[in-house]
């Protein structure tokens, strides 16, 4: 059958009543994608029916089965460009931060300083791939994309509100922080890989940072957790609602969350595994070009999940205080990610003011400041759970 009319191609219909429709509730994201497919497999299938009148191509193309096969391959696409939007922006507030606590102006490319991030991306990409003669060549690629991977995969995790979301997993901060406590391993064997002393020394610190300072995050997300009845992300931001943002009962535990979580993230004054003052680059000195490039995005987005963990546990997520539910659900993303560049301007403010902590101060912190402070504060919430305020 022909049709004359390519708005006959392009319908915009509800998402929710595809029967292949993958979740239970509203997605947002998937629901751009869906429209996108619609907007693009409309096209295509007019085009080719202009060409073929009558072909069954084109009614494929547009059909519920196909639709959100390409809708998922899309919301793919798209969640991985908001989080690297995202990530972009906060490496760019950074720099401006950075430069004030400096005094100066810090980057002025393009957009008050934005187009300096996309500009280094591009060079790292048209730098020379070289690679060491003496590295293991097959585990310093494998680790350097596993790196990269891992801290990609949990930056487009992290749900920005009730209907921005990947998957609504029970297990959520669990799965999470397994994921992010990935990284150390791999940038032990990558430092071993190199045949580096450098980066050897670079990996080794980074197995001490992560002994020192996961089991007291892990302590935390527990009592977080604990608190709220549930692993599930939504559940603990909603538990918010219903009382306090559990910074208020946590404070403890909200304080030391955020040093340990900039640990994790291996950032000032906690970045011994790298430290190019003393180990030139440490595990990062035999990656070049476009892998270091990628090496440090990750470390963004590794800063960004740090950053989301901390709004998700003890900020109320998307939620805004004081405001009814209705005013709550007209742009939570925005809020969500607000408070997100929030808690990043505190740990840029770190970075600005602390000068790099050494080996046996940063163990000798996570172990002897941390850990007790994380007992203390789980100790905190056992007694409000029993005495029933939560």
């Amino acid at each position: 059958m022909a049709y004359s009319s390519i708005l006959d191609w392009i319908q915009f219909k509800d998402v929710m009543s595809n029967p292949f429709y993958p979740y239970e509730s509203y997605n947002l994201p998937f629901d751009l994608s869906y429209k996108i497919w619609e907007i693009l497999g409309g096209l295509i299938a007019w085009l080719v029916n202009l060409i073929l009148p009558g072909n069954w191509l084109s009614t494929w193309l547009v059909s519920d089965e196909v639709s959100n096969m390409f809708a998922i391959v899309v919301f793919m696409v798209l969640i991985f460009l908001v989080a690297f939007v995202v990530t972009l922006l906060s490496l760019w507030m950074e720099r401006k931060v950075l430069g004030r606590v400096m005094d100066r102006r810090g980057t002025m490319i393009g957009l008050k300083g934005f187009m300096q991030c996309l500009a280094d991306g591009f060079k790292t990409f048209m730098k020379e791939n070289t690679i060491s003669r003496n590295v293991d060549k097959k585990t310093y690629l494998w680790t350097a994309a596993l790196i990269i991977g891992t801290s990609a995969l949990i930056a487009c995790m992290i749900p920005l509100s009730p209907r921005w979301y990947v998957v609504d997993y029970g297990t959520g901060l669990l799965v999470i922080m397994a994921l992010f406590a990935l990284a150390p391993f791999f940038i032990l064997v990558s430092g071993w890989a190199q045949n580096n002393k450098y980066s050897l020394i670079g990996g080794m610190r980074a197995a001490e940072l992560m002994i020192s300072y996961e089991v007291p995050m892990l302590i935390m997300i527990a009592s977080t957790c604990l608190l709220a009845g549930s692993f599930n992300i939504g559940d603990i931001v909603n538990a918010q609602a219903d009382a306090v943002w559990f910074f208020i009962p946590q404070i403890i535990g909200f304080i030391t969350f955020i040093f340990c979580a900039t640990a994790e993230a291996e950032r000032v004054p906690f970045d011994i595994a790298e430290a190019e003052a003393e180990l030139v680059e440490g595990w990062q000195t035999e990656y070049a070009g476009m892998k270091w490039g990628l090496i440090m995005l990750a470390d963004y987005f590794r800063g960004y999940v740090s950053c989301a963990m901390v709004v998700i546990m003890y900020l109320g997520g998307w939620l805004i205080p004081f405001v009814p539910m209705e005013v709550n659900g007209w742009a939570p993303e925005i809020v969500f990610l607000a408070k997100v560049w929030m808690v990043f301007f505190v740990m840029i403010i770190l970075r600005g003011a602390l000068a790099r902590v050494r080996t046996d101060q940063i163990v000798n912190i996570g172990w002897k400041v941390f850990m007790p402070l994380s007992v203390l504060n789980l100790m905190v919430v056992l007694a409000l759970k029993l005495l029933g305020v939560f």
